[in-house]
Parts: structure tokens; C-alpha cells; sequence
């Protein structure tokens, strides 16, 4: 048995167990009725409209009086209200992958149950209307398993597109990914890491361009959605380049001849350029290209190549963009006064203490998000969403806005606050969303033969995007989503508060 076969079979133990029973095929019409319809193509809006689905398909859209609903059909009355598609998030992570700290234990404790963890993420993700999830980064034999209980209709979720690992890294407690000393690599973390890895990790990055191209083929038989591969180091300060231009393309080739996209994580300018030029489909974070500003030629070229721009909206926008500028605002008065007392000259190591301090990166990230946006760059959101520790581990809370579900959400409102106007925002987290899967042709907007993926809203998201927090019911698939019953099994994530323990707990404080 293989070093990770082990770990393989711990992994696969949790399968059955997560699984739900199948879901009824149902053939009969399901009419959505009196909604204004938002289709993610970015035109006007359609006040009240009529979406008629069968076998999980839209058979027909249209003005009231426009579609004839079958009389047997099932009306869902959604008259006041407003329907766009389901929301798409391109970089995000089901699997509970560890690290170091609280994170390490709860992997240990909890690797078994990696079937159900996917699962409980994707479930989470699908109450708040993210119908379909690209996991970047993830143990690809959990991701695939679930993923095709979800596509069979054994179970319930967001529909998963998994990449499995990054492509030249190694796993979580490796050098390549984690900067881990492997002298002090305990059996656990080698056969997590080798689980990970497939085959298909820091050894690719020592191969010719035609030994490449075989262990990409393997790699890609194995069964991802698509491909990531490392462009750059996952460290900065300094970054390197992971492979060179011909071994890029290789990868690029192998993929696109199977009909999948190719992601990368390369985060230097020169880094990212290699990566353009080879021919690659979606840059995962294209504004982080530490600590540098996005020349404005290259955020040309991106989009005239019309790569796909996966920004981690979330974490630069509300909520975390005004804990920045107050952090930043302290650290300014600490800095002054320290330098006002020891007045020395500057190392380089002072100088990114300095910018690390004052958060330099996130207001360079921000700059270049509105700079790419601006050049017309094709936007969708990615939140790098993940798991933390559980709760009897955690040491400190993870921030909301990479959370499953919640993090998609505020990264889609966002786009707003980079310039966006709503009905943009809302295309660049729908049917650009489906752009990056390369799934266009079913997923992404509100069309005739599109696969039934729809959000119901309570209020306007034009007026205020915020409403799209206001989910009144989620339909995938053409089946209505119980919502309220999600996840079905809680694992790692914690159980929201009911009305009468909220006013509890503010009344202690």
C-alpha cells in the first residue's frame, strides 16, 4: 500500500455515512410566477416574469402573458419579490486541509470525517443561494466523491468543480506550501501531505516539459474539474517562480486537450506574466502581486487574453476594509512614536515590518482589484473560504468574510464598493462565475435550456445590493432547496443562535 493509502481509506471510511438518500426525479412543470427577473446577462430587469422548468431545465422565460404555464404545473408564487441566478464563488475550500496551531488538532482529530466536512461546507453555501463552488485547493478524494453524490442526486449541496491540489506544491505541512521544516514532519502530516499532493506536487517542478506532460496526464485521469497549478511560491518576500515558461504551456495544453480550465496561483508581476502568455483560463487573487502595483499595460493585456479575474473581494471590501483603515490608523501612531524615541536608519527588514504593520498590501491589493476592473477584465468572486479549527480548538474566530455562504455574499457586495454597479456585480458573481467553470452553456444566467439554478430575493438587489442577503428560497437544479433543514449534519460549523438565546446572551453583557 501506497504511504497515503492509509489516510486514503480513513477519508473514504465517513462516505456512506454523509450521503443522503436519492432525490426523486420529478418531471412535472414548475412554474416561478410574478418576479422581476435579473437573468445575470446584465440587461434590464423583466418585471413580473414567468420561468417555466422541467427535468431540472428551463423550458421557457419570459414576460407575464408571454409563457403559457401548464395547467398542472406547480406555481411558485413570487409576486414582489426578485429572482436571479444562483450564485457562483470561484475559489473556495471545502475540506478541512489543517495547518499549524488549533488547525492542526482539529485535522487530526477530525481527518475521518473529510466526506461529510465537504459536504456540511457545500450545504452551508447553498443556503445563501451559492448554487456551484470551485474548490482551488483541496484533497481531491473526498472533493470527487461528494461531488459525485451531489451530481447523482444522492445528496444535497452546492454543485462542486475540484481542482484537488495545486499542481508543483506539496500538501498542507510542506515547504512549498507551508515554509515546514520536513526534518520535523511527524507519519500523519507525510501521509496528509501525500494525500494531497497525488502524485502531483513539488517532484513536478524538477520535471522536463515532456516528463511533464505525462505526470499531467496521470494527474488529470485521476479526475479534477480542472487544473491549478503553483506559477509562483505560495511564501512572498521573496517570490519565486514555480516553473518556466515551456513547462506552463505544457500544462495549459494537457489540460485545455481534455476540455478543462487551468487556473494558477502566481503572485509577482513577471510570475503572473509567464502564466498569461502560457495560456491559462483564470487567475486565482490577480491582485496580489505582492507588494507591487498592477502595471497598467498588463491589466490590458489580461483583458484582451479575456482571462478570468477571481479577486478575494471579501477581504478588502466592507467589513474587512474598515477594520483595516482602523488598524492601519493605530499602527501609524505606534510607528511615529517609536521612531520619535529611536530614530534609526531603515533595514529592508524594517522597511516590510513597517508595510506589514501598516497593512501596505491589502491598500496595493485594493488598487489593483478597481485597476483590473477598470481595464474590463471578466470578474468573478472567489473567497478562499475554509475551515478553521472546531470550536473546542478554535483560539481565535475566523472572519466572517471567509465564511462558506456569508463570505460569497459580502464579496459579491463588494464589487460595489470597487465601483461595480450592482446589476455588474451581480453578473460577475453569476454568469462570469459560470465563465471561469467553463460551464456557460448551463450554468451562470436565466435562459431557455439552462440548468434550473435560481435565487429568490425579498427585496431589490438593484436598489441596494445588500438584498441579496434576503434569500426567500433557493431552487437548483429546478428542485426548491429545504434550506431551513442545512447542513444536515454539523461537523465543524457551529449552530446560529435562535431568537431567545441572542437576547441571552446581549442581556449578560
Amino acid at each position: 500500500m501506497r504511504r497515503a493509502g492509509r489516510v486514503h481509506l480513513m477519508v473514504a471510511i465517513g462516505l456512506a455515512a454523509c450521503l443522503a438518500a436519492p432525490l426523486a426525479a420529478n418531471a412535472q412543470d414548475v412554474a416561478v410566477v410574478g418576479a422581476t427577473l435579473i437573468d445575470g446577462n446584465g440587461g434590464p430587469p423583466l418585471p413580473y416574469s414567468i420561468i417555466l422548468i422541467q427535468d431540472g431545465r428551463i423550458t421557457a422565460v419570459g414576460a407575464h402573458g408571454e409563457v403559457v404555464i401548464p395547467p398542472d404545473a406547480t406555481r411558485i408564487d413570487a409576486k414582489g419579490r426578485w429572482v436571479v441566478p444562483g450564485f457562483i464563488d470561484t475559489n473556495v475550500h471545502l475540506s478541512l486541509y489543517g495547518g499549524m496551531r488549533d488547525r492542526y488538532e482539529t485535522l487530526a482529530k477530525y481527518y475521518p470525517r473529510e466526506n461529510e466536512i465537504v459536504l456540511e461546507a457545500a450545504q452551508i453555501d447553498l443556503t445563501y443561494g451559492v448554487t456551484t463552488v470551485r474548490d482551488s485547493y483541496g484533497f481531491l478524494v473526498p472533493l470527487t466523491q461528494v461531488r459525485d453524490a451531489l451530481a447523482s442526486g444522492k445528496a444535497t449541496g452546492a454543485r462542486i468543480l475540484a481542482a484537488g491540489n495545486i499542481v508543483g506544491w506539496g500538501g498542507p505541512y510542506s515547504v512549498s506550501f507551508s515554509l515546514s521544516p520536513q526534518r520535523d514532519t511527524t507519519r500523519f502530516q507525510a501521509e496528509v501531505d501525500d494525500a494531497m499532493a497525488q502524485d502531483a506536487g513539488e517532484t513536478l517542478a524538477d520535471m522536463t516539459p515532456d516528463e511533464l506532460r505525462v505526470a499531467i496526464g496521470k494527474y488529470l485521469d485521476k479526475g479534477p474539474d480542472f487544473l491549478k497549478y503553483g506559477g509562483t511560491s505560495h511564501f512572498d518576500q521573496p517570490t519565486f517562480i514555480g516553473f518556466s515558461p515551456e513547462a506552463q504551456k505544457v500544462m495549459v495544453e494537457e489540460t485545455h486537450k481534455r476540455g478543462r480550465a487551468v487556473d494558477t496561483h502566481s503572485t509577482t508581476i513577471e510570475g503572473l506574466r509567464i502564466s498569461v502568455l502560457a495560456g491559462i483560463d483564470v487567475i486565482q487573487h490577480p491582485e496580489a502581486i505582492t507588494p507591487r502595483e498592477m502595471p497598467d499595460d498588463f491589466a490590458r493585456l489580461i483583458a484582451e487574453r479575456k482571462v478570468v479575474c477571481s479577486m478575494l473581494v471579501s477581504t478588502m471590501t466592507g467589513p474587512a476594509w474598515e477594520k483595516h483603515v482602523k488598524d492601519k490608523a493605530e499602527a501609524e501612531k505606534k510607528l511615529a512614536e517609536a521612531a520619535a524615541k529611536q530614530p534609526l536608519p531603515k533595514t529592508l527588514y524594517d522597511e516590510r515590518k513597517r508595510a506589514h504593520d501598516l497593512g501596505v498590501d491589502l491598500d496595493t491589493r485594493r488598487s489593483n482589484a478597481q485597476k483590473l476592473i477598470k481595464a474590463g477584465c471578466i470578474t468573478t468572486v472567489g473567497t478562499d473560504s475554509y475551515w478553521s479549527a472546531a470550536p473546542e480548538f478554535q483560539i481565535e474566530p475566523k472572519p466572517i468574510w471567509q465564511d462558506q455562504g456569508i463570505g460569497t455574499i459580502m464579496a459579491i457586495e463588494g464589487l460595489v464598493e470597487l465601483g461595480m454597479t450592482p446589476m455588474q456585480a451581480i453578473t460577475a458573481g453569476t454568469k462570469n462565475g459560470a465563465i471561469a467553470s467553463r460551464r456557460l452553456d448551463d450554468l451562470g444566467t436565466l435562459e431557455k435550456g439552462k440548468i434550473a439554478d435560481l435565487v429568490i430575493l425579498d427585496a431589490d438587489p438593484l436598489a441596494d445590493i445588500h438584498n441579496i442577503r434576503k434569500v426567500r428560497s433557493v431552487i437548483q437544479s429546478g428542485k426548491v432547496v429545504k434550506i431551513a433543514k442545512l447542513p444536515e449534519t454539523r461537523v465543524l460549523s457551529k449552530k446560529p443562535p435562535t431568537v431567545a438565546e441572542g437576547a441571552a446572551d446581549k442581556a449578560k453583557q
